[in-house]
């Protein structure tokens, strides 16, 4: 007798669906790797990964202080950006004045 819950795979699944459910759900890979020769252990690396979209990892309580420092120097790069248009603004203002003042004289003499 079969059972209820057997595995199913999509036979027309692309790599588009598998990138979009491993940054919906996110994907852990942990691994530990030793180098050995003649059995004496050379070298050891214990590596850890997190897949995710950014969403995926702020759910988890991942990247939170990372992703808050990101997004302050990003808000500050703006206000410079938007302090930095307002002074040429200024700038280019004021030197219309002055040409206009220079005309102006220039057409009274």
């Amino acid at each position: 007798m079969k059972s209820v819950l057997q595995p199913i795979r999509e036979k027309n699944a692309t790599l588009v669906d598998l990138l979009d459910r491993v940054l919906d759900k996110g994907l852990v890979i942990n691994a530990d790797i030793v180098i050995s020769v003649a059995g004496i252990p050379l070298l050891g690396v214990n590596l850890r990964a997190a897949i995710a979209s950014m969403e995926t990892m702020l759910r988890y309580g991942l990247l939170r202080d990372w992703d808050e420092r990101i997004r302050s120097y990003a808000r500050k790069e703006v206000e410079k950006k938007e302090a930095k248009e307002a002074l040429v603004k200024a700038v280019s203002r004021n030197k219309m004045r002055k040409q206009a003042i220079l005309a102006c004289n220039l057409i009274r003499s």
